[in-house]
């Protein structure tokens, strides 16, 4: 019986998406700080100076909040100790790249298109001034000190972000909790803390660690194919075809919507909490419009 209220949800999640995609329809592009607004319009495409100005902006914003939070950006002075700090990152040695790995923020489709280029036998079109190795994807802590300094060094590295409220969602909606309901499922990831917390629903920065490694984009949950597509044609790869269907634009909107009826859920104590246990993503990231940006968090409870 306690699995019966995702089943409504996810009803609930397919009505959204067609109602929302024909609103989207109707919806003028836009960009705020770095979070560009979704767009559906026929036709529409996403520029390569629209993209390169929205990596400025998003960046620009991390170093800030990096910058405040000093604490964060304290790099150690081991590789060895370095490397433990950054459990989620995994590289592609055949592509040269380099990722955190966070559910249900756009790495399940990243991980497809990798293996759409495997496929295709891609390659680096440029020789590298270093020796190139052949593990493929692998963990970055898996490799020696010499090995991580130097992918940490040459590898483009990418860092997916998605708003924390809709993290949760997606991970309750995957059944990944024991919780009957999303309030008693946020009780449970509140009561668990920072650091007993799932891989699931971690704040990113703790997980990625974007104040110590210099990512060179930052990609928004919602903007997928276009986003990627730039991403890959700098990075010397191919794109175009070999991109897999994406659907979070849609997926992203029909969040939007179950926001509002799942945030009511929660009491007005454990919307605060759960803003302070974000209090990081959502200062180091443009998540404007979630619904836990209501409860903003200063230089001092960051710290905290």
């Amino acid at each position: 019986m306690r699995f019966l209220p995702r089943l409504g949800l996810s009803a609930a999640l397919a009505i959204a998406a067609f109602l929302g995609w024909r609103l989207l329809l109707q919806t003028p592009a836009r960009s705020h700080g770095g979070d560009l607004a979704l767009e559906a319009e026929e036709g529409f495409t996403l520029t390569l100076d629209t993209f390169l100005h929205v990596q400025q902006l998003r960046k620009r914003r991390l170093r800030a909040f990096c910058h405040q939070a000093g604490k964060f950006t304290t790099v150690p002075n081991s590789w060895d100790e370095k490397a433990t700090l950054l459990p989620s990152l995994r590289v592609n040695t055949k592509m040269d790249l380099l990722y955190c790995q966070v559910p249900s923020t756009g790495v399940e489709e990243w991980h497809q298109l990798l293996e759409k280029l495997e496929e295709e036998n891609v390659t680096l079109p440029v020789p590298l001034p270093y020796r190139r190795l052949h593990t493929r994807e692998s963990w970055l802590s898996r490799f020696n000190q010499t090995e991580r300094k130097a992918m940490l060094g040459s590898y483009t590295k990418v860092l997916f972000v998605r708003d924390p409220f809709h993290r949760l969602i997606a991970t309750f909606l995957q059944g990944m909790g024991i919780s009957p309901s999303f309030s008693s499922f946020v009780q449970e990831v509140l009561d668990s803390g920072m650091h007993n917390s799932s891989v699931a629903w971690k704040p990113l920065v703790s997980l990625c660690r974007p104040c110590l490694i210099q990512y060179d984009y930052v990609v928004m949950f919602g903007f997928l194919r276009q986003e990627l597509g730039h991403l890959l044609r700098r990075a010397g790869l191919p794109a175009g075809s070999l991109l897999p269907r994406l659907t979070d634009s849609q997926v992203q909107w029909t969040y939007r919507w179950l926001s509002e009826q799942m945030f009511s859920e929660l009491s007005a104590q454990q919307r605060k909490q759960l803003s302070h246990f974000y209090r990081w993503d959502l200062a180091a990231f443009p998540f404007s419009s979630s619904f836990l940006s209501d409860h903003p968090s200063t230089t001092e409870t960051w710290e905290k």
